[in-house]
């Protein structure tokens, strides 16, 4: 186990940060440091510790766990299998160790256990990161995901694998208790496997290999990164504030379960090439993919080979395969799965106020288009982003209330769209021209006056209507708002009660209501009429 250096007097710190302060910013800017009057004695500014009641709490079976996981990851069934045993075995040794910790703790200390760290193989969108993130939200533990190429040996390139560790205690709340049990996923793990023909500092292979296997081994991380001025300036004013006694607060990585994955096209080609060759004995064919049944082939020595460490492979080991998905897993996941894209494109339909459904020959043509691309479950947004695209912008406010995605929607959508449009601007005129026979007779039975429009009055509302983006109610209740006293006043002075307006009353509201109320005042003769 690595020993943590001393922390520095409050002379050093203060020379260091000076230091920095000068280096990066020059002599635009100082730095100076205080010293309270009265030390604040250690301890009285920290938090309860938790009670072990409110610590994570693990009671499940690996038939529970792959129940969970068939909810929303279709196929995949070996992979859910062995992850489920996995976790448990290792959630449940945790069990034994607290237990036993509140027993006899130096035995707790001493005992052995290789912890069952898991590789994933398999290509880009067949869950995953899914199944990981699934178990994490089943059991209540924090969960972590990153990309192994942003990480370098020490943080000099990229971001320093420690920084994982500290995420979970931030997804965690704070709570370090809770984030010990954490679930560390790294996706991309084929990517640092080093080239045995590297020239020069390895930043992103073997280095963050040797960085990570301390990890899965079991260490003691700080909280607080070396590299993070502003958790080092934090560092610096409890020091202060403690009187100048230091207290470094670290997580142990024991209990933290790791996951790495990878797609390992060139492992695939390497144990094809090793079974055409008859090196190792498979009757059948070899395949084009990766399954279950070629995977149980590829030995530790297969990963050294790749450009793993002995080390770091060695600390994984229990390795799943997740299979490639055919056109029939896409269409299952569509209609299954929970966390479904067809799911998401009802609630982004619904938001437009139109409901969406979809025919079985539609789902299996998108499915078999989504095949196509290559990507997995990734392929289905691909193909029903590009599908529904225009759907959405042209069909959102345009009336239609229902949109039934058959296999001619599918086939030729740009047709079908064009057909729905007029059909949608039909119904929409339709709904408009309701409206407007609702505001005039609501006008009536408020006022004690009829209006009605003409033919031209109503087309020219829904022109308006259409074009402003306003609903009916709202138009009419803008032109007409002072039409109560007009016609009130038109109604003494000649007592008329219905009215009939044209489409000048729509173009010019005001216009058209003072021409009425004068020719109330001064009506033409019946000679001048004619």
């Amino acid at each position: 186990m690595t020993q943590n250096p001393p922390f520095p007097s409050p002379e050093e710190l203060k020379s260091k940060l000076a230091e920095f302060m000068k280096t990066n910013f020059g002599d635009k800017v100082s730095f100076t440091a205080y010293t309270e009057p009265e030390a604040v004695e250690a301890g009285t500014d920290e938090k309860p510790p938790r009670k072990d009641d409110a610590q994570f709490v693990f009671d499940f079976l690996p038939r529970d766990i792959k129940a969970h996981l068939d909810r929303f990851v279709i196929q995949q069934d070996e992979a859910k299998k062995v992850l489920s045993i996995a976790v448990c075995d290792h959630y449940n040794h945790v069990n034994f160790l607290r237990q036993l910790e509140k027993q006899d703790a130096a035995r707790a200390d001493e005992t052995e256990y290789a912890k069952q760290n898991v590789i994933l193989v398999g290509p880009t969108g067949v869950g995953k990161t899914y199944l990981i993130k699934h178990i994490a939200e089943l059991i209540k533990v924090p969960f972590v995901k990153a990309d192994a190429t942003k990480f370098s040996e020490t943080g000099y390139v990229g971001g320093d694998v420690e920084d994982l560790v500290r995420e979970l205690v931030d997804k965690a709340d704070g709570d370090v208790q809770l984030a010990q049990f954490g679930i560390i996923y790294i996706d991309e793990i084929d990517k640092i496997a080093a080239a045995g023909n590297m020239v020069g500092r390895d930043v992103s292979g073997r280095g963050v290999q040797t960085t990570l296997l301390k990890l899965m081994e079991e260490t003691e991380v700080p909280l607080r990164s070396a590299n993070d001025l502003q958790a080092q300036l934090q560092a610096a004013f409890e020091f202060q504030k403690r009187g100048g006694k230091a207290k470094r607060e670290t997580i142990s990585t024991r209990h933290i379960l790791f996951v790495v994955s990878g797609a390992f096209d060139q492992l695939k080609q390497q144990v094809s090439r090793r079974l055409a060759q008859g090196q190792i004995g498979f009757n059948t064919d070899p395949r084009p993919v990766m399954d279950n049944e070629l995977f149980q082939y590829v030995t530790t020595q297969d990963f050294i080979e790749y450009g793993f460490e002995p080390e770091f492979i060695g600390r994984l080991p229990v390795r799943v395969v997740c299979e490639e998905l055919r056109a029939d897993d896409l269409y299952k996941i569509m209609k299954f799965s929970e966390g479904s894209i067809l799911r998401q494109y009802e609630r982004a339909f619904r938001a437009y106020g139109i409901e969406i459904s979809f025919e079985d020959e539609a789902l299996r043509l998108m499915a078999e288009a989504a095949a196509l691309e290559k990507t997995g479950a990734r392929g289905l947004l691909t193909v029903w982003e590009k599908l529904f695209r225009d759907y959405k912008y042209y069909l959102a406010g345009s009336g239609l209330s229902q949109l039934r995605v058959s296999a001619e929607l599918v086939r030729e959508p740009k047709r079908v769209l064009d057909r729905l449009m007029a059909e949608g601007h039909k119904q929409e005129e339709a709904a408009l021209e309701q409206s407007a026979l609702v505001f005039a007779e609501q006008f009536g039975k408020e006022h004690g006056l009829e209006i009605s429009f003409d033919e031209s009055a109503r087309a020219r509302l829904i022109e308006r209507a259409q074009a402003e983006r306003m609903t009916m109610p709202d138009l009419c209740a803008h032109l007409f708002k002072d039409y109560q006293f007009g016609l009130n006043l038109i109604q003494k002075n000649t007592g008329q009660k219905n009215f009939v307006l044209s489409r000048a009353a729509v173009d010019a509201p005001d216009k058209f209501l003072s021409d009425l109320v004068v020719q109330s005042h001064y009506p033409l003769a019946p000679a001048e009429k004619n």
